[in-house]
């Protein structure tokens, strides 16, 4: 495990992205794993200028999304599709067929649970995983108690997801369902970029640092990952500073 910590939210974006440039080009065609969220836009905008500068060449990239809202797919403003085509794929203009996403409006949620991990496994694995950390210490929505032997699923939201959550829409959702890559395919990942920043995740990423692992806070069982670095920036990383320099 690493930890980068950053003075800055910038910062922090601008350091993930040149180390996620350099573990990408381990591969010709690599996957990477791409979660939502207000944290890996930075990350995000990072590539997208890169790209646009012709400082770098995605054309063998492959993505699969982390996670989305039952009942929803990239049509519904706010979802995890959404967010994500309007921050990555369609800026760095990726073609469908070297994208797999969830549509939580599907009819067989089941099967797409199936589609993910057959999709990872036809690209040889996830080279790289992109994660946030949310209040209760999810990863994905793999929820506090949730094993860390699952693969991808479609499970129930924690309270505290679904109140947090609606800061992604513009009107009240019920958000009380979720279909995600599982923590036993997260942890298979080549590496992980867990990105971490604001004053109000503090206490969780203390929690998921200093406790014991455990799958009620479902971050700490990445410490269990050779792969792992953890950006911080100094207002996330503020109660563990002095243990983590």
């Amino acid at each position: 495990m690493e930890i980068f910590i950053a003075d800055t939210y910038p910062d922090l974006s601008k350091q993930a992205a040149n180390d996620l440039v350099q573990l990408m080009r381990s591969r010709k065609h690599p996957l990477l794993c791409t979660a939502s969220g207000d944290t890996p836009a930075g990350l995000y905008k990072n590539i997208v200028d890169k790209v646009a500068k012709k400082e770098l060449d995605i054309s063998g990239w492959f993505f699969v999304g982390l996670d989305e809202w039952t009942g929803m797919n990239g049509d519904d403003e706010g979802s995890c599709r959404f967010h994500l085509n309007n921050q990555l794929f369609r800026p760095l203009q990726v073609a469908d067929n070297k994208i797999f996403f969830f549509d939580g409006r599907a009819k067989d949620l089941h099967k797409e649970c199936e589609d993910a991990e057959n999709f990872i496994v036809q690209q040889g694995g996830i080279d790289v995983a992109i994660l946030g950390l949310g209040m209760n210490g999810h990863i994905g929505m793999n929820e506090p108690g949730t094993s860390q032997s699952l693969r991808s699923h479609v499970t129930a939201l924690d309270p505290i997801t679904q109140q947090t959550g609606q800061k992604y829409f513009k009107k009240q959702q019920q958000l009380t369902g979720g279909i995600t890559l599982g923590l036993a395919t997260l942890l298979d990942a080549k590496h992980i970029i867990l990105l971490v920043s604001g004053s109000h995740k503090a206490g969780i990423v203390k929690k998921i640092l200093d406790e014991k692992i455990s799958e009620q806070v479902p971050g700490s069982l990445l410490r269990q990952h050779p792969g792992l670095k953890i950006y911080l920036d100094a207002d996330a990383a503020k109660e563990i500073q002095s243990k983590y320099p």
